[in-house]
């Protein structure tokens, strides 16, 4: 678990985050969300350790981050998978070698055995035979999937996506939430995603965090949150005139 307590963070005279207090659960896909300017951000940053802060605590399964050493901060990191918004992947490397990237930062392995745990989840993510393709020869979709095996080659405890959707036709997307979901539950992990995409939010947000002005303005799942009378969340969440309407239909089929 990751517990967050009376977060703040500035810039300057600039007060981003305003004491925000949250968990995200072992198992659980949960979703950051709010509208540009929000904080989600800086907070998702926060979370990594990206950014330093002025008040409050991060804990990692108890241990609170701003109190490790910092052989015990790398020892956390190495427990960390990232999705990148923009995937990220390294254009000089293949796909096989950008996936063995973490694991020969932060493990001893052999050669052989880093590239049998690079098999073993380009498979995971039906990646079966793009080994030895640059991503540049990869659609928008592939590399994405690229980018999710080398998040979770490392086994990690805890998995953050920023944005993993970005750029991505709608199927695919689908299939990204899809994959992303079944990764949570398989390998019990910790995910916190960073998105703007309702669809995600609908599909595979567990747990939903709404941040507004660097305040959480509510948190609840993809059920309550059709249920909520925030208007500050129906305001973001309901701006098209499709949720709208799935709303509705929502409220009349409980009534």
């Amino acid at each position: 678990m990751i517990e967050v307590k009376g977060l703040h963070k500035s810039f300057g005279d600039a007060h981003i985050l305003k004491g925000i207090d949250t968990f995200f659960e072992k198992g659980k896909t949960s979703l950051v969300i709010g509208q540009s300017g929000s904080g989600k951000t800086v907070f998702i940053k926060c979370l990594l350790g990206l950014f330093s802060y002025e008040k409050g605590t991060i804990s990692y399964d108890g241990k609170i981050f701003s109190e490790l050493s910092e052989d015990q901060k790398r020892d956390l990191r190495a427990e960390i998978g990232m999705v990148f918004q923009g995937s990220a992947l390294f254009d000089s490397m293949t796909i096989q070698e950008n996936v063995m990237f973490p694991l020969q930062m932060f493990t001893k392995m052999s050669k052989s055995e880093m590239e049998d745990r690079a098999d073993f989840v380009l498979k995971r993510v039906n990646l079966d035979d793009a080994h030895y393709k640059m991503p540049s020869e990869a659609s928008g979709g592939m590399q994405k999937r690229v980018a999710i095996a080398r998040a979770i080659v490392n086994n990690p405890k805890y998995l953050f996506c920023d944005e993993p959707n970005s750029g991505l036709d709608p199927k695919t997307a689908i299939v990204i939430d899809n994959l992303i979901q079944e990764i949570t539950d398989e390998y019990n992990i910790v995910t916190v995603i960073n998105s703007h995409d309702m669809n995600s939010v609908m599909e595979i947000g567990e747990k939903i965090v709404f941040l507004q002005y660097g305040l959480k303005e509510w948190e609840g799942s993809k059920d309550t949150i059709f249920k909520t009378d925030n208007k500050a969340v129906t305001d973001f969440v309901y701006s098209s005139e499709l949720f709208k309407k799935v709303r509705k239909m929502y409220l009349e089929e409980k009534q």
